[in-house]
C-alpha cells in the first residue's frame, strides 16, 4: 500500500469514528427535544379540544381591573444616550394605564444617557443615579432601583409589582392591563419577546426570531406545563411586588445578585422556590399578541458578546450557583439549559464530520485501489441506524421551527428559519467557545464580572 493509500485509509476510519461520535452524541442530545416537542403537541390538542371549546380566547382589551394596581417599571440604562430617550417617549405615549412610575438608572461618568433621559421630561420618570461609576454590573443598578422604588413607597403607597424592561423595548400598549388582572395569582408574570425583523440582517439578527419563537411559543409552555420554574427574560417581566420583597428579605435586602450576570433567568428559579408560580402569558392585543418587540444584534461580534454572556451565567455560572434543584421537571429544564454548551459543539462537530464523509466518498471513489475499504456506513449496522434517527429527527426539528417561527413572524420568516439553522448552530458554538474561556479565566481570578453589553437600536432611531 502506498503512502497515499494510507493516509487515505486513516482519513477514511477518522471519518468514520467522527461520524459514530457525532452521530450517538446528536441522537443523545435529542431525546429531551423530542419529549418536550411530545408534550407541547399533547398539551396544545388537549386544550384546542376542551379549554378553547368550551370558552372563548380572551383579549388584553377585554380585561378592565376595577382598582388598577400601581407599577413600577425599571430600566437599566448604561451608555443608552442613542436610545433610552425615544424608549422613554415611546412607552409613556403608548402604555394604556393609569398609575405607573419609571425608575431609570443611570451611571455619574455617563452624563449623555442622564441628559437623554431628563430630556424626555415626564413627571412619571425618575432618574436614579447609581454611587459607582459605570459599568458595574446590569444586578447592580437594579438593585439602586429597587432601592428607589421603596423610597418612593414611602411617600406614595405599595406598588402591585415591579416591571422589568431595558431601554431598547418597544412595550405593548396593554401589557399593564395583563400584569393586572394576573398579580398577585401569579408570582410573575412574563410575556413574550418578539425580535423586531432587520432587512439589514436577516441571518444573523433574523435568526434570534426563530430561537426566540421556539422558546417562547413550545418551551416556556412545556416548563409551565410540567410544573417546572419559568425563567424571566429581564424584559416584559412583571414579579409581584411582595414576591420580590422576600427575595430581597433572603439576599439582605437586594433582590438582584450582583455576582450573576444572568440575574433575571434566576428570577423565576427563586420564585417557584418559595412557592409562588410564574408563566409565559400569550394573550391577544390590539395589534397582534402582547408583547414586547426589540432589535436584536445584527452583526456577528455583537451576537457573539450577548449570546457567550448568556451561556456563561445560564449554563456555566447557574451550574455552580444553583446547583441542581429537586423535582425531575426542574432538573429536567436545567439539564436542557445548561445542554446548549454541548449541543452547540456537538452540531458543528456534526457538520464537519458529514464534510469529511463527502470528502471520503469522493477521494474513495475516484482513487484506485481502496476495493479493500470497509464501508463508510455498512448497511444494517449500528451507526446506520444512529444516522438514520439522527436525519429523522433532523427533519423534524427544522420543521417544528418553521412552523413556529411561521406562527410568530409570517411565513415567508418561517421559510428562511430553515437555512437559517446553520448559522445560528454556528453562532451558538462559537458563543460557547468564548463562554467556556471567559469561565475558565473567571474560575482563576484573571477576570472579574461587568455590564458587557451590546449597543442598542430603537425604531425609527438612525
Amino acid at each position: 500500500m502506498t503512502d497515499g493509500l494510507i493516509l487515505l485509509a486513516l482519513f477514511h476510519n477518522a471519518t468514520r469514528e467522527l461520524l459514530a461520535f457525532a452521530a450517538v452524541g446528536i441522537a443523545l442530545c435529542s431525546l429531551d427535544d423530542l419529549f418536550v416537542d411530545a408534550v407541547f403537541l399533547v398539551r396544545l390538542g388537549w386544550r384546542r379540544a376542551t379549554v378553547y371549546r368550551r370558552n372563548l380566547r380572551a383579549s388584553a382589551d377585554s380585561l378592565d381591573p376595577a382598582a388598577p394596581g400601581r407599577f413600577a417599571i425599571i430600566v437599566p440604562a448604561w451608555d443608552e444616550a442613542a436610545v433610552i430617550g425615544a424608549m422613554l417617549r415611546d412607552l409613556t405615549a403608548r402604555l394604556d394605564h393609569p398609575a405607573y412610575r419609571v425608575f431609570v438608572g443611570v451611571y455619574p461618568n455617563d452624563p449623555t444617557t442622564a441628559a437623554a433621559v431628563a430630556g424626555v421630561g415626564d413627571p412619571r420618570i425618575e432618574i436614579i443615579t447609581c454611587a459607582r461609576s459605570g459599568p458595574t454590573t446590569k444586578a447592580d443598578c437594579l438593585n439602586h432601583l429597587w432601592r428607589a422604588l421603596l423610597a418612593d413607597e414611602g411617600r406614595h403607597g405599595r406598588f402591585k409589582a415591579v416591571v422589568l424592561h431595558d431601554a431598547e423595548d418597544v412595550v405593548d400598549a396593554l401589557e399593564l392591563r395583563v400584569f393586572d388582572h394576573l398579580i398577585p395569582r401569579l408570582g410573575m408574570v412574563q410575556l413574550p419577546v418578539v425580535p423586531l425583523v432587520d432587512a439589514r440582517s436577516r441571518w444573523i439578527a433574523g435568526h434570534y426570531m426563530d430561537e426566540f419563537a421556539e422558546n417562547h411559543l413550545k418551551d416556556m409552555a412545556v416548563r409551565e406545563a410540567l410544573g417546572a420554574a419559568v425563567p424571566s427574560a429581564g424584559v416584559a417581566c412583571a414579579i409581584e411586588r411582595t414576591m420580590l420583597g422576600r427575595i430581597a428579605d433572603q439576599a439582605g435586602g437586594e433582590p438582584f445578585d450582583a455576582a450573576c450576570l444572568t440575574e433575571d433567568y434566576e428570577l423565576g428559579l427563586k420564585i417557584k422556590a418559595l412557592g409562588g408560580r410564574g408563566a409565559l402569558v400569550r394573550i391577544k392585543g390590539r395589534t397582534g399578541v402582547v408583547a414586547t418587540r426589540e432589535h436584536f444584534p445584527g452583526d456577528l461580534e455583537s451576537a457573539l458578546r450577548q449570546k457567550s454572556r448568556w451561556l456563561l451565567g445560564i449554563a456555566l455560572g447557574g451550574w455552580d450557583r444553583l446547583g441542581w434543584r429537586s423535582g425531575w421537571a426542574d432538573r429536567l429544564m436545567l439539564m436542557r439549559d445548561r445542554k446548549a454548551i454541548v449541543s452547540a459543539l456537538l452540531t458543528v462537530i456534526g457538520y464537519v464530520a458529514g464534510l469529511f464523509a463527502l470528502i471520503d466518498v469522493a477521494l474513495v471513489g475516484a482513487v484506485s485501489g481502496t476495493k479493500g475499504f470497509a464501508p463508510l456506513v455498512a448497511p444494517g449496522s449500528w451507526l446506520a441506524t444512529v444516522l438514520a434517527f439522527t436525519s429523522i429527527v433532523l427533519g423534524w426539528r427544522l420543521t417544528m421551527r418553521a412552523v413556529l417561527s411561521g406562527h410568530v413572524n409570517g411565513w415567508r420568516e418561517g421559510l428562511r428559519s430553515v437555512p437559517r439553522v446553520v448559522v445560528g448552530n454556528m453562532i451558538n458554538a462559537l458563543a460557547a467557545l468564548r463562554a467556556t474561556r471567559r469561565y475558565v479565566s473567571m474560575r482563576r481570578g484573571r477576570s472579574t464580572l461587568v455590564w458587557d453589553k451590546t449597543a442598542h437600536r430603537f425604531p425609527g432611531v438612525p
